[in-house]
Formats: structure tokens, sequence, C-alpha cells
């Protein structure tokens, strides 16, 4: 999920490809897919399921995998164009998969969701993040629950344990500070929003939830209220510095930093570098700024994985997205790599993510879309530009929440 650079290839064959005149071979059955995705570094992951599958259904599949997101939706963007077209892809929920479907560029997955869910491999619950008019389009790639992993040997060290109130993490943090050690892990790039989301979250759910449909503005008092409060937290010394280019798995590894905030995928990065939960590191849950409300508020995000309308293959592709949510097909996703998984079926091996799995399904926390999903596109954009630059100049606060607003007046005059 970390993105840096990989090589053009992709990009230069698509101007190749439109380039190259209205050739078009007739369409053939295909026993091997290309699954095209911006998780680079889950290559070996993705090439295990397709030997699975391979063995399973009979069909094949072939990661190429991007590290930059950027460049990445540029070439999913660009094959909607030319006849260089993946077979599946990996997407975002939210605003982008909206964006393309109503360029009708997705095939529809309705059957295989209903399917799904009578078979019990699919919730209902989750099927709102990939409705769009009535339909479901792509199935779950992955599932994810938004947390603080931390270093366990220096938690044990300094005689920390996984904080039950907000008041508990800040004394951790600064127990941390008094011994030479930064609290939390935080960047400049891409992932400027996690501090927001979760103190937004952590505050006030409603407000964060209208800011999402345009019905409340970045500059209402209770946004500026909560980049105070994370001023606060930056100006307290508390974070790393936000242009470290050392890998947030890395960071934590290393005690470069004690906490790392990621959603549940984070622990692929951990079982990599040959971490062992509960020993190395481990995950809680981070508890509410705000202790008066009701439930804790727990950030949830789902990428899917989806097929093109126009795609080689169709049959086959629905095909590979139907085993995909299977029982079979997840347990081996989800073990793999030390996840969690979209299916309710897959025993969850980490002691710690499964508990949380579980308690997010019975509803013991308040889930909230995690804010690159649950914001539009345009205003993303801006957000994310703004973020990075408050998180370098801080007293910048007033005036990145002024920009990012004029962004969402612009974009919900058009969109309410």
């Amino acid at each position: 999920m970390f993105r840096s650079r990989m090589a053009t290839f992709g990009v230069a064959a698509l101007v190749l490809t439109a380039c190259g005149g209205g050739n078009t071979a007739a369409p053939q059955k295909k026993t091997e897919l290309t699954l095209y995705n911006d998780k680079g570094a889950w290559t070996k992951f993705f090439d295990e399921m397709g030997a699975l599958s391979k063995q399973s259904i009979g069909l094949g599949m072939k990661p190429t995998g991007y590290t930059d997101s950027a460049q990445y939706q540029a070439f999913i963007k660009a094959s909607f164009r030319t006849n260089v077209k993946p077979d599946l892809f990996t997407w975002q929920t939210g605003g982008m998969l909206e964006e393309i479907v109503k360029q009708k560029q997705v095939a529809d997955t309705t059957a295989v969701w209903q399917e799904a869910i009578k078979a019990g491999d699919l919730l209902q619950d989750l099927a709102p993040y990939y409705t769009i008019g009535g339909k479901q389009y792509c199935v779950p790639m992955n599932v994810a629950y938004w947390g603080m992993f931390y270093n366990k040997k220096i938690f044990d060290k300094y005689g920390l344990k996984p904080p039950q109130t907000w008041d508990d993490l800040i004394k951790a943090a600064d127990t941390l500070k008094q011994n030479g050690v930064k609290a939390f892990y935080h960047t400049s790039v891409l992932f400027s929003f996690v501090w927001f989301e979760q103190l937004m979250a952590g505050t006030d759910p409603d407000l964060y939830d209208r800011l999402s449909t345009g019905k409340a503005k970045y500059t209402d008092p209770g946004v500026v209220q909560v980049m105070e409060k994370w001023k606060q937290l930056i100006d307290a010394g508390y974070f790393i510095n936000p242009g470290d280019k050392t890998d947030p798995g890395d960071v934590l590894k290393n005690g470069k930093a004690a906490m790392v905030s990621f959603g549940t995928w984070f622990n692929t990065s951990m079982t990599q570098r040959d971490m062992k939960p509960g020993t190395d590191y481990d995950f809680f849950v981070i508890p509410n700024v705000n202790a008066s409300l009701p439930k804790t508020s727990m950030i949830f995000e789902s990428g899917p994985l989806c097929s093109l309308t126009k795609a080689a293959d169709p049959d086959a592709s629905m095909k590979y997205l139907k085993w995909w949510t299977t029982a079979e097909a997840q347990e081996k996703w989800a073990s793999s790599r030390g996840d969690v998984s979209a299916n309710p079926k897959v025993t969850i091996k980490d002691e710690a993510l499964g508990a949380v799995t579980k308690d997010a399904g019975s509803g013991k926390y308040r889930l909230v879309n995690r804010y690159f999903e649950a914001t539009p596109p345009a205003i993303l954009t801006a957000a994310l530009d703004g973020f990075s630059k408050f998180v370098t100049e801080p007293g910048t606060y007033k005036e990145v929440l002024d920009t990012i607003q004029k962004s969402a007046d612009e974009y919900w005059s058009t969109h309410q």
C-alpha cells in the first residue's frame, strides 16, 4: 500500500497501442487473467492466489503491481480508451468508484453479491460500499479496521500498556518523549489525512460524516478545534519528522516511532519483516478523544477488486471475482498476509486482529468510512495537499482549512 516509483512500461505500452491502429483480436477464452493493482509490495501474495485459483477453478492470475498511486490511476483510466485492458484491477470505493461506474467502465457484480450473501461469504452490511444506483460493482479485495500498531518491546521497556482512554494515550506519549522516543509516525505524502480522520471521528463522528456529504464546512468551529488539537500534538514533539522517507514498517520495527496508525492491512508489513504479534508488536483500538461518545469510533475501509465492462473475457473475469469471495480463496488471502477478511467464515489467526474483527461485526464500534473513500475526489486532492502542508507547517491550519473549503464549495455547488 505504500507508493514509490515503478517503471513506466505499462504507460508506454498504452501509448504504442493507442497509436497502433484499430486492429482488434477476436474474443478468446482465457486461462490466465491479468490483475493490475496499486499494491506492488503484495506481488508475492497475489502470485500465491494465482496458483491457488489455477488449481481450484482452472483459471490462473498474473499480477502487475504499481507502487505509485497517481501513476496507477492514470494507467487504469488510460486503459478505458485503449486495447491494453486489465482483466481485473484494484480501485477505491466511494467517489473514485462512482466516477468510473458512471462512465460505464465497470462490470456489474450484483449477481455475485446476491449469491455470496446467500452463501454466507459476504455480509449484507458491506454491500452499501459497493452499491451505486441500486447495483453492486466489484467485490471486496480486502477489508480493514484502523487502529494503532505498537512496538511491544518499547512499551514493555517503559512499562506501558495499551491505553483505555485518550488521556492514557497522551500519558504514554509523554513517557516516551521523556525517554527520547518519538511516540507517533505521520507523513506528508498520501497518508497525510490519517490523524485528521482519527481525531475528527474520535471527537465528533457526526460532524465527520456531514463533512463528507457537504452538510458541514471545513471552517466550522468543530473542525477548527480538531486541527488545533492536532497542532498541539505536533507542537508537543510526539511525532517523527513527516518528511522522513523510511517505510513505516521499518519505523515501527526499528523503534524510530513506538506507534503507527494504519489499517489492519499493515499487519502484512509486520509479517514481511518476520515480526511476531504479541512479542515484537501488537495492536490496539484508538480511544475516542471525546470520552462521552456512546461508542468508540473505528475507521473502516474496503478496497474493491473490479472487472471492466469491456473485459477481454467477461465470463472468466466474473468467474474469478466469484471465486475470490469464497472461504477457500479468502482463507489463503487472509492467512498469507496475516490480515482480516471480508468473508465471515474465515478464522483470523492473529489474536488481536481476530478480536477486533469479531467486535466490529457485533456492533461494538461505530464504523466510520475512511477519509480517502468518504471524501469526493476533487475535495480529497485539495485536502491531501493541505494536510501535507499542515504537518510540516502546523501554524497554517486556518489557511489550510480555508483552501480545502474553497474546493468543497466549488464541488458541492454542482453535486448536491
